[in-house]
């Protein structure tokens, strides 16, 4: 499948939602690997305040921004979704057969949801 495709990460509780980053990106290779990599780096964030705190004056544009979990159940979650051979190629066959990919984990300590998704956009029609 050719074309343009995008990823987000979204932050959730039951009243509010906000994107913590976007990408748009030429192919559904590069989908999953800004997915993995933003899923790493909330995962490997957990529990550390400082690097939160350095996070916010110098992140690069592509990245999203770190959000605090207050559980190890949701980092876990993330790193081995991003880790894992056969989640990886299910992710893959799921973006080539051109559905949405969706991976939500959640904090169940304070009702926050974060969602890794990425699917295909439709391309341009040429005027």
């Amino acid at each position: 499948m050719s074309g343009a495709f995008a990823a987000e990460v979204t932050v959730s509780d039951a009243r509010r939602y906000a994107s913590l980053g976007a990408v748009a990106v030429r192919n559904r290779r590069l989908v999953l690997l800004w997915l993995r990599r933003q899923a790493l780096r909330l995962a490997n964030a957990h529990g550390d305040r400082a690097a939160l705190e350095r996070e916010a004056l110098r992140l690069p544009t592509a990245d999203v921004r770190a959000v605090l979990f207050h559980g190890t159940d949701a980092p876990e979650s993330l790193r081995c979704w991003a880790t894992d051979a056969y989640r990886q190629d299910e992710a893959i066959r799921t973006l080539e057969a051109g559905l949405p990919l969706r991976f939500t984990v959640a904090d169940p300590a304070v009702g926050l949801r974060v969602t890794l998704a990425g699917w295909h956009t439709a391309p341009a029609v040429p005027p």
